[in-house]
């Protein structure tokens, strides 16, 4: 199969787990995998509305951008994702969908991104993700 699913429990209400995937404040805290930070994060939170970040290892910028597709708070985001080359172009685009369910005030976050090419291609993702997922967990335990 060429699409990826991670289902993770958030201690924290779905509004929370939602305004962090939406408000660039806090996606700054967290997205990009270990040892990475946010140095720009970039976004009109619309249906059309396009969002674009950037993630530092300190030595190298990784870009990455899309288009929102569906959002409805706080229970799901739709959006295209796709990384940038140097040169600006994109890579191959990709749907993420991530849904967000109230479990007596936890979240059941569920994310999926497809179509991969490849299943190395998708493979390649699963750690970034999982680490970026790590990080969200971490900043909604203190979300300052």
């Amino acid at each position: 199969m060429t699409d990826l699913t991670i289902t993770r429990m958030l201690d924290a209400p779905r509004e929370l787990v939602f305004a962090a995937w939406t408000n660039p404040d806090h996606l700054a805290k967290w997205w990009g995998p270990k040892d990475f930070t946010a140095s720009s994060c970039t976004l009109k939170l619309t249906e059309g509305g396009r969002w674009r970040t950037c993630v530092t290892d300190g030595a190298v910028e990784y870009w990455a951008s899309g288009v929102y597709h569906e959002i409805v708070p706080p229970e799901r985001l739709v959006f295209s994702f796709s990384w940038e080359e140097p040169k600006g172009t994109r890579e191959h685009d990709t749907l993420v969908t991530v849904t967000f369910s109230d479990r007596d005030g936890k979240t059941e976050m569920t994310f999926h991104q497809a179509i991969f090419r490849t299943v190395a291609e998708r493979d390649g993702h699963v750690g970034g993700w999982q680490e970026c997922f790590a990080d969200l967990a971490a900043h909604l335990r203190e979300p300052t």
